[in-house]
């Protein structure tokens, strides 16, 4: 029996990742690299919006002209506070603590005229 002899090339596998894996990796990251940038402002819009809503809610506003103020006033200072005022807050009482809810769509242009439309809502805690 003859031993087999395998060429160099043969024994060697090549590894890695062709010039079209690349690219197509690269549209599919940058995508979502653009995607995220664009939902960025509008997630941290929301947690300024949620933690504006705790502190007025835990200020010690006891009616709703009150609260309705102080959310003003909070919003003024804050910065990136644009999707909401005052009027949409809805002001309730549970147990003698005060409930502020709050529901807002946001639409983000992704690609014209393609758009992305987010509906947030959240409460005070």
């Amino acid at each position: 029996m003859k031993p087999v002899i395998r060429s160099n090339a043969m024994a060697r596998r090549q590894r890695g990742i062709t010039l079209f894996g690349l690219l197509f990796w690269a549209v599919i990251v940058g995508a979502v690299a653009v995607v995220l940038m664009k939902l960025f402002p509008a997630i941290n819009e929301y947690r300024t919006i949620q933690s504006v809503v705790n502190a007025v809610a835990k200020s010690g506003a006891s009616s709703v002209p009150e609260v309705r103020t102080a959310f003003d006033q909070r919003s003024s200072v804050e910065y990136g506070i644009e999707s909401i005022t005052s009027r949409d807050l809805e002001i309730t009482k549970d147990n003698d603590q005060i409930v502020i809810r709050f529901a807002y769509d946001k639409e983000i242009e992704l690609i014209d005229p393609v758009f992305l439309v987010i509906k947030f809502k959240g409460h005070s805690r």
